[in-house]
């Protein structure tokens, strides 16, 4: 099993902009930009745990979807930063309807899985 903190480094080394879901506005100033659900598959491949959707708040009342993880009733959020301070992001649900898993339902669009798997190769490379 590899070291979280090793991991997380290795995964916000690898978000680029051909990892965000929103390419247009990442940046190196916020690069968990539009990264949550693969960053959370990536995560769940390596530590396990539940995938978590939830709808972040946004202060002018707007909401984006967002996934972190929850692994051992913890709750690993390492792409939260994307959001400005005051954001509430509430518990969420570890599944969608009509999915086994909220996993499954992550890699049920294509674009994603996409994104996913170039995430996974770029962590696998910085961790070996």
């Amino acid at each position: 099993m590899v070291d979280e903190v090793r991991l997380e480094k290795a995964i916000m080394k690898s978000w680029c902009s051909e990892t965000s879901l929103d390419s247009e506005n990442w940046s190196e100033k916020n690069p968990a930009c539009g990264q949550s659900a693969i960053t959370a598959l990536v995560l769940n491949d390596y530590l396990g745990g539940k995938i978590i959707q939830s709808d972040a708040i946004l202060l002018d009342g707007r909401t984006e979807s967002h996934y972190f993880n929850s692994i051992g009733g913890e709750q690993i959020d390492i792409t939260r930063r994307q959001f400005p301070e005051g954001t509430l992001i509430p518990t969420g649900m570890p599944k969608k309807k009509g999915f086994d898993s909220t996993r499954e339902y992550v890699l049920s669009s294509k674009k994603t899985r996409d994104r996913y798997e170039i995430l996974k190769a770029m962590v696998e490379v910085s961790l070996s």
